[in-house]
């Protein structure tokens, strides 16, 4: 019986084919047979298909979501071996026979209802947007070629912008000029137009005016449309080959697809790679009439999540093993952090910080909607030439995102976002920078002092709050910013004075300092044995050009660091164990009490602020150490040396440099003032000495050296004195 209601149609007036049309008449009733029977497939697959016994997946889908199907090519292929290559090699010849077979099953699937006048109707049902979606590898958008054109490919990246929403027509609705005649021609979907006829095939009656040509008028009230939106799609960093530029890519998406995406999120999509005639050619391609710009149709999108960088993260059952078994190991933590830059001779609090940077601690959502943030902020201060810019370097590197920028070369925009015009539909859009793209990742910002105080200012929320909102051009949105930031930079005079205070040293504001959870003074201290260690160490690694330990690490072992760090982000959160709590409290506040008790001793406040936010910052650390050992629960064992690495970074770093009133007592207090007078009676106001003769005369007097250094530092604060030529001479002020 199958096949009866199948054939070509046929004409009345046959006169006008002659035999020659009769092999393409063939030709066209076997692809029409072929049409139908692709069409009853597919409706067989909506309908059979059964994931285990009698639980048919795309059938229920359909009933409780008929707007759209989700359509896994695995399954298709496991139904029919066919269907997945009509669809690869074809797609828009074989989508929207899917769609119509999903809206006939779904018509089918429906039960009747009562209409108007009491009588069952079948039900009204709309179209069915079919997805795509598969397991198989992205390809590079450098890949795209010609070679693609009108295939399914499959892509990823990060979205840098989106367009407004525009109303695309799927149906024209025609009407002539002169003999008013109506016709309704189907629009190419994508970026494509309609295709209008040139000439009206009214037959004119004797006496009547023929139609002239181009008789159509477009009636746009009567088309019909659907949503479309175009998206523009980036590389994503990781895979940018060093010194290029990263390409992107035109999304067009219609539909159900519209508005899901905002710009910054990281995407995989299946879609068909289209070309479109550019609207504004540049004038080098006005004659170049074969030209056409590639797009992509999108079919199928998902959004990878943020734990991980690329696609849902798929770890193997040796590799989670193995994961298992290491975290198992008694020194762990001793093992995380000599895989740390191990070209980095000593700084071992510094790496373990670096450690805790990479693993963070937990994000949490609270049931009012607040977020509190659980990436964990460092700051390295100091000398130049203490591997500073290598740990950034290396945390580049290991973290499975990352971005690397300096101060001096980023502005606000570039590290938040920019509102850009679009060149041809002058239309503004949102492109995020850096602490957008590096969202669920690490930001490494070098020489962190050389930045503009008004492009700092543009980080602060980024680092709290783990947003960017912006307001400009009519564009109001907040973007995601969830990254940990790791900054180096170096003290306001180059290298770390002993003897300024440590505001003086640190010339940051408290606002942006309150914000790192660590802040490390590294000094480049000059010491015989550590001198000896150090020069043997950098020449080991200069001679032999392997690292100075003895086992020689393959790129697979780094590789592994990065793939431990991505499953322990991915599959661990741990919280706070009641003993913990209970130890952390009492620590913060006798912290707290130090602080108090320095401040009213010296008369004025710490350069670094001890506040709550310091406290959430131990919570964080505590976390990540939780999180190294695949622990769902911090202990008491955590919160210590979380506790420890804060006291030797930021606590260390708000105590350091000299402070003018400790521990002065009344003959020292006697003995600096008339250090003092003597300086003065040397030295005339306007006048000027060399600060190394100063002191050898005023020794020669018999005074101590150091007390005559504190008289002339403590005359500098008050601003009696200036130092000139980088502190040898001294100049009495007016």
């Amino acid at each position: 019986m199958s096949g009866w209601d199948e054939g070509a149609v046929y004409y009345s007036n046959q006169a006008q084919f002659t035999e020659a049309s009769a092999e393409g008449e063939a030709a066209a009733s076997s692809s029409t047979k072929s049409r139908h029977s692709i069409l009853l497939k597919f409706k067989e697959f909506i309908r059979n298909f059964e994931k285990e016994k009698n639980v048919f997946l795309y059938r229920e889908s359909l009933v409780n979501n008929p707007k759209f199907l989700l359509v896994h090519l695995e399954d298709l292929l496991s139904f029919d071996s066919d269907l997945p290559s009509l669809i690869r090699s074809a797609p828009s010849d074989y989508l929207p026979l899917f769609e119509t077979a999903a809206a006939e099953v779904l018509a089918g699937l429906k039960m009747k209802v009562a209409g108007d006048s009491g009588e069952m109707v079948e039900p009204q049902t709309g179209e069915v947007q079919i997805f795509l979606t598969s397991k198989e590898d992205s390809v590079s958008m450098r890949s795209l070629g010609a070679q693609y054109i009108s295939k399914l490919v499959k892509i990823s990246g990060i979205t840098i912008a989106a367009s407004r929403i525009k109303a695309k027509a799927t149906y024209v609705h025609l009407i002539c000029k002169n003999c008013k005649s109506a016709r309704v021609i189907p629009c190419r979907p994508g970026l494509g137009g309609a295709i209008v006829p040139r000439s009206c095939d009214h037959i004119p009656q004797p006496g009547e005016e023929a139609c002239p040509l181009d008789p159509w008028l477009v009636v746009p009230d009567r088309s019909k449309y659907v949503d479309q939106q175009t998206l523009k799609l980036q590389e994503n960093p990781e895979d940018v080959p060093t010194g290029e530029l990263p390409r992107n890519m035109l999304l067009s998406v219609d539909r159900h697809l519209v508005q899901t995406i905002v710009p910054g999120s990281r995407l995989t999509i299946m879609g068909i790679y289209s070309i479109f005639q550019a609207a504004n050619l540049s004038t080098n391609h006005k004659g170049a009439v074969a030209v056409r710009q590639p797009y992509i149709r999108v079919v199928g999108m998902e959004e990878t999540n943020e734990a991980s960088s690329r696609g849902p993260a798929t770890f193997t059952q040796e590799e989670v093993e193995e994961f298992k078994k290491f975290a198992s190991n008694q020194d762990i933590y001793k093992g995380i952090c000599s895989k740390i830059a191990p070209s980095i001779f000593g700084h071992d609090d510094v790496k373990k910080a670096v450690a805790c940077l990479l693993f963070g601690g937990s994000r949490k959502n609270l049931p009012d909607g607040v977020k509190l943030r659980g990436d964990i902020n460092v700051l390295l201060l100091g000398d130049p030439s203490t591997a500073k810019s290598q740990f950034l370097k290396f945390v580049e590197k290991t973290s499975p995102i990352a971005v690397y920028t300096s101060g001096k070369g980023s502005s606000a925009a570039g590290l938040t976002a920019s509102v850009i015009r679009d060149n041809s539909s002058r239309e503004f859009y949102l492109e995020g920078g850096a602490m957008v793209l590096a969202d669920g990742g690490v930001v490494c910002i070098d020489e962190f002092d050389k930045m503009r105080p008004e492009d700092r200012v543009a980080i602060h929320e980024a680092m709290e709050q783990q947003t960017i909102s912006i307001a400009k051009a009519g564009i109001t949105t907040v973007l995601n910013s969830r990254t940990s930031v790791l900054a180096a930079a170096n003290p306001p005079s180059g290298r770390y004075d002993d003897l300024k205070t440590a505001q003086d040293n640190i010339d940051l504001q408290t606002t942006i300092l309150s914000r790192f959870d660590l802040i490390f003074i590294v000094k480049d201290i000059r010491m015989y044995d550590q001198d000896k260690v150090i020069a043997s160490h950098i020449i080991k690694v200069h001679a032999s050009a392997q690292t100075a330990s003895n086992d020689r690490r393959t790129p697979k072992e780094e590789n592994w660091l990065k793939r431990y760090i991505q499953y322990c982000r991915t599959e661990c959160h741990p919280r706070l164990s009641e003993a913990a709590c209970a130890k952390l409290q009492s620590d913060y506040v006798d912290i707290r009490r130090g602080m108090r008790q320095q401040a009213n001793e010296t008369g004025e406040s710490a350069a670094i602020p001890i506040t709550v936010r310091q406290l959430e910052a131990i919570i964080r650390l505590s976390e990540a150490l939780a999180k190294m050992k695949l622990s769902h629960v911090a202990t008491e064992g955590d919160v210590a040396e979380a506790l420890r690495l804060f006291k030797v970074s930021t606590m260390d770093a708000a105590r350091s440099g000299i402070n003018q009133h400790i521990n002065i007592s009344p003959d020292m207090a006697n003995e600096i003032k008339q250090a003092e007078n003597q300086i003065k009676r040397r030295l005339g106001i306007g006048n000027r000495i060399s600060e190394r003769r100063l002191i050898d005369d005023l020794t020669r007097m018999g005074m101590n050296e150091s007390i005559v250094r504190r008289a002339i530092l403590i005359m500098h604060q008050r601003g009696e004195v200036e130092y000139q030529r980088e502190r040898h001479i001294i100049v009495r002020k007016v």
